[in-house]
């Protein structure tokens, strides 16, 4: 496999530059030098870090995976031409129609960038996170340092650290045992996928809850449903979890939304704000 050289670098300031960061649901108010994204805008947005963002553009790093290629992809607002033409130059070839959709359409970053007071995030099939907004990331804590494993939705219930919603020991069996039949889902839906058959081998291997739910057969879907987040600073919210799937690309959209006039939409607000200070404190 060829490596990245400075000609994946090129391209990616190349299109850093074109993006303005209110586009893509950022602050755009202080004196800028970049005419379009800053590297830490790129980063927060890609969910890498500020330094291997340098060092790509600069050319100093080699071998990006399919996964931070992809992510830039999206961050950077690529068309799917441009997207192909960012995984060869990487020394990688494009994802095909058997594995998991990871693309952003227009339309899904239309959507995103009209809910930019809302807590929304976006999941591939296999509930990787592909992209979460600053409300989002204020809300249920910030991915910007997942990495791997750390952004499957699946792993992080099962395996990792979880999240801020208080649940019922009943609630948390039901949630895992629907978290891990869509996973099924989308493992019969796209059979060759290499990312999703070591995912799942990996969870087989450390969880036994999810060894026994994968083993039982255990096929549905993670629906919507009403949460209480435990937040540290804006206190508990009680929320509608809408989860919202893209027919085409199978990619789910969840929105966090209060009834208006409640205290919980008071306190969401409150998140809202912290959210936008993610990126300007």
């Amino acid at each position: 496999m060829a490596k990245a050289d400075t000609g994946f670098g090129r391209a990616v300031r190349r299109w850093r530059d074109r993006v303005q960061p209110q586009a893509a649901g950022l602050p755009s108010g202080g004196r800028r030098r970049a005419p379009g994204l800053r590297r830490e805008e790129l980063a927060f947005l890609a969910g890498i870090s500020v330094d291997y963002v340098t060092r790509l553009e600069q050319g100093r790093a080699s071998h990006p995976s399919p996964q931070v290629v992809e992510a830039l992809a999206r961050a950077l607002r690529l068309s799917r031409p441009e997207r192909a033409h960012l995984f060869r130059l990487a020394g990688l070839v494009p994802p095909g129609p058997e594995t998991v959709p990871a693309y952003l359409t227009p339309g899904v970053q239309r959507l995103l960038d009209r809910l930019r007071e809302t807590p929304v995030a976006v999941y591939d099939a296999a509930w990787n996170l592909l992209v979460a907004n600053p409300p989002y990331a204020a809300l249920m804590g910030d991915p910007s340092g997942w990495r791997g494993n750390e952004r499957n939705a699946v792993w992080r219930n099962l395996v990792g650290s979880g999240n801020r919603t208080r649940q019922t020991p009943a609630e948390r069996r039901e949630f895992e045992s629907a978290l891990v039949a869509d996973l099924r889902q989308a493992a019969e839906r796209y059979p060759g996928d290499q990312q999703l058959r070591r995912l799942v081998a990996d969870l087989r291997q450390a969880s036994e809850r999810f060894a026994e739910l994968w083993d039982s057969g255990v096929v549905g879907h993670h629906e919507s449903a009403r949460k209480t987040i435990e937040h540290p600073q804006a206190g508990p919210l009680t929320l509608d979890c809408d989860v919202l799937t893209v027919a085409g690309s199978d990619l789910r959209i969840m929105v966090y939304t209060a009834e208006p006039g409640t205290e919980d939409a008071e306190r969401l607000a409150l998140v809202t704000v912290l959210g936008t200070q993610l990126l300007t404190g």
